[in-house]
């Protein structure tokens, strides 16, 4: 059985569309003055971002967390 989660905006998203609608959003340099990692702000790539995200669960939760920020605000 199937359980829907209407109210959960992450629901079905996969973490490297996140990272490539944030980066189209803000662009390296600004993600990484947002969220202060090493995989954003030297030599950042979608591949090794991922790698990074995939096995450090606080900085995942603060990518996922900047991603709902970004769409509540161009809901506004």
């Amino acid at each position: 059985m199937v359980q829907e989660q209407p109210n959960n905006p992450l629901h079905g998203v996969k973490l490297e569309m996140i990272l490539q609608q944030l980066v189209a959003h803000y662009g390296w340099d600004e993600l990484g003055r947002q969220i202060d990692i090493r995989c954003f702000n030297h030599e950042p790539s979608i591949a090794s971002s991922l790698k990074f995200l995939r096995r450090t669960p606080w900085a995942r939760e603060r990518v996922e967390s900047l991603y709902l920020y970004m769409l509540r605000s161009a809901a506004r």
